[in-house]
């Protein structure tokens, strides 16, 4: 395998922290978070050199949620998409993905990254939440 490549190398760590904290753009259908307009993303996104290939996650689009169990799964749901480019790729043969509230205010993320014919490699992110007032009701 050559030096550089994404499944041996540290790389894989920072492609994966670019792939779930960089705002990918929020698709036509997706309620913005409230007093936003923006839909964010990436421009270079508008012209992909692979149809359909986008950077980053739309985790943003939770900041201002509240704390529920539909929450964690829209944000499970958003990791994993921002994260199928390993798969399609074949870094990974297999992503894990759970989400948690370790605490209150702060969504955490479980990544696990099963690779060909290497051991898994495992991360845990945390994010604050924009806005704690937003929980509750």
């Amino acid at each position: 395998m050559n030096v550089n490549d994404l499944a041996t190398d540290e790389g894989l760590q920072t492609a994966v922290i670019l792939s779930l904290f960089t705002d990918r753009r929020a698709d036509d259908s997706d309620p913005l978070p409230i007093g936003q307009t923006d839909r964010r993303g990436w421009w270079g996104d508008t012209l992909p050199d692979v149809a359909e290939d986008k950077l980053g996650s739309r985790l943003w689009l939770l900041e201002r949620e509240k704390e529920q169990t539909s929450v964690l799964i829209r944000a499970e749901e958003y990791a994993r998409e921002a994260l199928q480019w390993l798969l399609d790729d074949r870094v990974a043969a297999q992503v894990d993905v759970t989400a948690e509230v370790p605490r209150s205010g702060v969504l955490g993320l479980a990544i696990a990254i099963h690779r060909p014919r290497l051991d898994p490699v495992e991360y845990r992110f945390t994010s604050t939440w924009a806005a704690q007032e937003a929980r509750g009701e």
